[in-house]
Formats: C-alpha cells, structure tokens, sequence
C-alpha cells in the first residue's frame, strides 16, 4: 500500500537492525517491584513509556509544551491508581487510554484548532527545532534533512485530520497499535475502528497527495 509505503519511509532509520538489546524487566515485575517499595521501579516504567507517550500526545494536539505536561499528568495518574491496576490487562493499552483522554479533554477545552497551535508550536529563527526526538547522528546530513522534512510534512497532514481520524489514524499507522487495542483506547467497537481508520487513510492520502507530486 502506497501510504504505508510512504509511512515506513518517513519514518524509519534506515540503518541496520540493531544488535539484540538487553533483556529489560517485563512491565509487570516492575509494576509488582514498585508496589514493594522499589524506589527506581516507577522511573524504569516511565522511562520505558514517556517518548512514545509525548509523540502520541504531541500528534493529537499539536502542541509540544502542552503535549509534556499532559505526559506528567498521565504518569501522575497512573502512579496514583497503580495498585488498582486491573493485571490481566494489557499495561500499554491502559497508559494509552488514559493519555488518550487528556488528549481529547485537552482539544475539547480549546478555541482554537489543533492546525494553528501546531504552526504556533514550531520555533523561531533564532531557536533549535524540536522535532519529535527523530535525530538520527549515524546519517548523512542530507538523508536527516529529506526525512526530518518528510516527517514535519506527515505531522502536518495528521494535524489536519479530524480529531476522531486523528486519533486512530496515529494510533495504527504511526503507533503501530492492534485494533483490539485501539478499540478499547478509543472505546468503540472493533468494526468502528477499522471504518474510521479507512476513511482516516483516504483523508491523510488526499490531503498528503498534492504535497508529493
């Protein structure tokens, strides 16, 4: 598929695949370890989880300040009702809803559309970018350049989708979540899911079209 196509280019490294790493505690035992009185087990899960949290927050809202404080609030959560959590739950799934809906009450509470504070949210000519933690040091300065510049392009287009397509849209495409799993984030049913992310696709496509001809 031409999308995907398209995704996996903006995106990926590009390198080769890296040696396997480490073998890291499951989320669990570090889940289980924090509630014995671990003092490093909740920074380990935090760590494990804060950039993809930031990214998907980021995309859905277009802001990167705001995108960071709803991340703490998210963790900030999670560390209140982590006894409560229910274990034959999958924990991604749980940390993604609960994002999920910051997210969502953040653009309900907003006057203004997630288009605009994405362009407020770029930096002045006298700052450094920051993008969406993409740096790559192992390539080329004009391979960085093409996919930074195909990344900013794809943040923009997602911005542009509406906030139900948005959120699914990134999700699956650029989160690589299941359906089941976006289906219970998104409290909707499996058959909801897979409509809207077909229609999220033809809006993305049609709106990302003229920008690579």
């Amino acid at each position: 598929m031409v999308l995907l196509k398209f995704l996996k280019s903006a995106f990926a490294g590009g390198k080769q695949p890296p040696a396997p790493p480490v073998a890291q505690p499951d989320v669990n035992q570090l889940i289980e370890a924090h509630l014995a009185g671990d003092p490093r087990a909740f920074g380990l899960i935090v760590e494990r989880y804060q950039l993809r949290l930031l990214n998907f927050i980021f995309r859905m809202i277009g802001d990167r300040e705001r995108a960071e404080d709803l991340v703490q609030e998210a963790f900030l959560r999670v560390y209140r009702h982590l006894d409560r959590f229910d274990r034959s739950r999958k924990f991604s799934t749980w940390i993604y809803t609960i994002a999920s809906n910051l997210a969502k009450n953040e653009l309900r509470n907003r006057s203004r559309s997630p288009v605009v504070t994405l362009e407020q949210a770029r930096p002045g000519p006298d700052e450094e970018p920051r993008p969406l933690e993409f740096e790559d040091s192992e390539h080329r300065p004009d391979a960085m350049y093409e996919r930074r510049n195909l990344k900013a392009l794809v943040d923009r287009t997602v911005a542009r989708l509406s906030s139900h397509h948005r959120e699914v849209f990134v999700l699956r495409e650029l989160e690589g979540k299941s359906y089941e799993e976006i289906a219970e984030i998104m409290h909707c049913n499996l058959g909801t899911v897979k409509s809207r992310l077909n229609r999220a696709r033809q809006s993305f496509a049609e709106l990302i079209g003229p920008h690579l001809e």
